[in-house]
């Protein structure tokens, strides 16, 4: 047992929302424990400027922010970090694997993910409110991607590590990693400490598992969006 009392592989409780956000093509809230992600699509819609259209498919643009007094921890400084630009951009090749973009030439996706409120995990929190929106967006999608992190502290493999487990002194392990859950296909694998290969497979295993149970929670999360709203027509 964990200090928080979960098991090794158990994650944070997860809620999450499709359609929070009026204006947008389409939008999603995941939280997973104390950390909240919100993500907002807009598009396919012409790219500006035109030097960077491709004319043989649309362009994945995603852009990851944490609020200034959204972390555990120091202070975010606001504006783009070193940081938020690398995880915008591990974002994009985590979700780009499962678009079809091919049916909007010189076009452009624009995925926004904002962070109101953090506790570790989220580049992951992002991926998964990210692949809801875009579902939400009726972008055609060959399936959704589920993230979560694994890794050890203090020898033990354990999924969905929090800000006091990632900040515990000793030998500790963060590794993101996201999936295509019809194929278990790897969409993005990251890693921040040492393991052994052994201790991969086995931290890998376990968050397959994990986002296999995420991604049943992401398609509720739009079958309920959509039952709800044939229900009002």
């Amino acid at each position: 047992m964990r200090k928080d009392g979960r098991k090794l592989e158990e994650t944070r409780p997860i809620t999450a929302k499709a359609g929070v956000i009026k204006n947008a093509d389409g939008s999603a809230m995941f939280q997973i424990g104390d950390t909240i992600a919100y993500a907002a699509v807009y598009g396919p819609r012409e790219l500006y400027p035109k030097f960077l259209q491709d004319p043989t498919k649309g362009v994945l643009r995603c852009k990851y922010n944490m609020m200034p007094f959204s972390g555990s921890g120091e202070r975010v400084k606001p504006g783009p970090s070193r940081r938020s630009v690398e995880i915008s951009l591990v974002t994009e090749k985590a979700l780009l694997p499962v678009l079809n973009l091919e049916e909007f030439p010189n076009a452009v996706v624009d995925v926004f993910i904002e962070l109101p409120q953090t506790d570790a995990g989220t580049r992951c929190a992002g991926i998964c409110a990210a692949a809801i929106a875009l579902a939400d967006a009726g972008i055609a999608m060959r399936d959704l991607v589920s993230a979560v992190s694994v890794g050890k502290v203090n020898e033990q493999i354990m999924v969905d590590l929090n800000y006091d487990e990632e900040s515990t002194e000793g030998e500790v392990a963060d590794i993101p990693v996201a999936f295509m859950p019809k194929t278990d296909k790897i969409t993005l694998l990251q890693m921040d400490g040492e393991i052994t290969k052994e201790e991969l497979v086995k931290a890998l295993e376990m968050g397959k598992i994990a986002c296999k149970e995420i991604y049943e929670i992401q398609k509720a999360t739009l079958k309920e969006k959509y039952s709800g709203e044939s229900d009002e027509e």
